[in-house]
């Protein structure tokens, strides 16, 4: 190990990545800094560990203090650390991510910090290199999405095939043929169809559908038959 004696201190940061569906739409958390450089531009959920806390810790106290977000489950993704990243010091910062039902924590969100949620794919510029991180995120969600009952995570307990449909355009960025992704969607045998329909939106309505959890776990792999594009999901 050398000597640190002479090293210039480093500063860490936390940054937070809030994906949301409101049941139609994939969201992305954003926030306007406060304060110079970049302040009034849009930003993800940031601030400095303290020397007394964990980095866990810190990214859930950072989340609260900007949005009043509780009890959300952060997952860490990558560290940002390119000299030039912040013009001011030098800082590292240590990205987390989220994917939450929007529906679930509306009414935990302050309107202190004016955080506002953005459709995925018009969400304004970030400052520094924020948007660099929104990125990677996408794609982790992407590739966890494909292996693990993720997505129906924000869904309700009972969905319709067009809200499944809409959260894995969001998710994938592209259009999905509605006659192939039922298709292949049934063949998979992990979903269960209820005798309910939903007819918020025609007379005709819509079958109302559940995970069947238990076949999901053992045969995850026939999923990837209508995920989009599946082998290039880290790319």
């Amino acid at each position: 190990m050398t000597d640190s004696t002479n090293k210039k201190r480093i500063l860490v940061a936390i940054d937070c990545i809030i994906f949301g569906f409101d049941g139609e739409h994939l969201k992305i958390l954003l926030i306007k800094r406060g304060f110079a450089p970049e302040q009034d531009k849009w930003s993800l959920m940031g601030g400095f560990i303290d020397a007394d806390e964990g980095m866990d810790e810190a990214a859930n106290k950072i989340l609260l203090q900007l949005t009043g977000l509780d009890g959300v489950y952060l997952e860490q993704l990558h560290a940002f650390g390119r000299p030039d990243r912040d013009p001011m010091e030098r800082v590292v910062s240590v990205a987390y991510f989220a994917l939450i039902d929007i529906h679930k924590y509306e009414t935990q969100l302050s309107d202190q910090y004016h955080a506002e949620w953005f459709l995925i794919n018009e969400m304004p510029k970030l400052i520094f290199d924020h948007d660099e991180m929104v990125e990677i995120a996408k794609q982790k969600i992407r590739y966890k999405a494909a292996l693990h009952p993720l997505l129906f995570e924000l869904l309700p307990r009972k969905f319709t095939i067009p809200q499944l449909q809409s959260l894995y355009e969001g998710v994938y960025n592209t259009k999905i043929d509605n006659r192939n992704f039922i298709r292949k969607l049934t063949s998979t045998g992990l979903l269960i169809k209820l005798e309910e329909k939903d007819k918020s939106n025609s007379k005709k309505g819509a079958f109302y559908f559940k995970l069947d959890k238990k076949k999901y776990k053992a045969k995850f792999q026939a999923f990837l038959n209508f995920i989009p594009n599946p082998e290039n999901l880290i790319s």
